[in-house]
């Protein structure tokens, strides 16, 4: 019996190798085997063979043989092929509050002053950091609190509704960014947002009264890095 699987009209492949895993409560154990597929018999397994570095790489590099080469702007921090990392510098952007309890109502649709931001995508998940300083950060720099509603302690966006690009790569970050400030802010997840007197809506009520930067020293300040944070790392 043959077998084989045809993707499109350039490629045929054919049933060569298989791995086998075993696994008990603790541990996991791979073993490689050549595959015999005769045309009137099914596919046997040959004898089991250890893994070796080699061909682990080779098997990596036939899966990624498909992925294109990216330019990196200055403002990407760290990228792999499931995660991208970038700063935004402060700046000024559109937002949408939408809160059943009336809250915010008037800061719907406003152009509000940002902060300096590390942004992360990984595995479909949206992350947000603020900076203390507006530049470049770098792996040892401290991160703060970013002051927005619809985020997690962790900094994980609640993204409901919100228009998520379907990849982690450079040409998608701003697809992410647009899809966070374009979707309602609806609900704050965490105690406190930033050190403002004034709330949940204070910082942003007071910007809304043309601010023409967002006041930084009222960031929260973390232990978290920017290593930690791009790592998916706590503090």
């Amino acid at each position: 019996m043959q077998v084989h699987v045809s993707i499109g009209e350039n490629h045929r492949f054919e049933l060569r190798e298989a791995l086998l895993v075993y696994r008990d409560n603790q541990s996991s154990f791979i073993s490689r085997h050549e595959v015999t597929a005769g045309k009137d018999a099914p596919p046997t397994l040959g004898p089991a063979q250890p893994l070796t570095v080699a061909f682990i790489e080779s098997l990596v590099r036939s899966l990624g043989g498909s992925i294109k080469a990216e330019f990196l702007p200055a403002n990407i921090l760290a990228k792999t092929d499931r995660m991208v990392a970038w700063w935004t510098p402060a700046g000024r952007r559109q937002m949408f509050y939408e809160n059943s309890e009336g809250k915010a109502a008037e800061l719907n649709g406003l152009v509000f002053p940002q902060p300096p931001l590390v942004w992360r995508v990984s595995n479909g998940e949206l992350n947000i950091r603020a900076l203390g300083e507006n530049k470049r950060p770098e792996g040892s720099t401290k991160l703060a609190v970013a002051p927005f509603w619809n985020l997690s302690d962790d900094g994980r966006v609640c993204t409901g509704t919100m228009r998520r690009p379907e990849s982690a790569s450079v040409a998608a970050i701003h697809a992410w960014e647009r899809g966070f400030y374009e979707s309602a802010f609806t609900h704050a997840n965490v105690g406190r947002l930033t050190r403002h007197e004034g709330g949940f809506e204070g910082p942003w009520t007071e910007l809304a009264r043309k601010r023409k930067r967002f006041p930084i020293e009222t960031l929260i300040g973390l232990p978290q890095t920017l290593a930690q944070f791009v790592r998916g790392m706590g503090f």
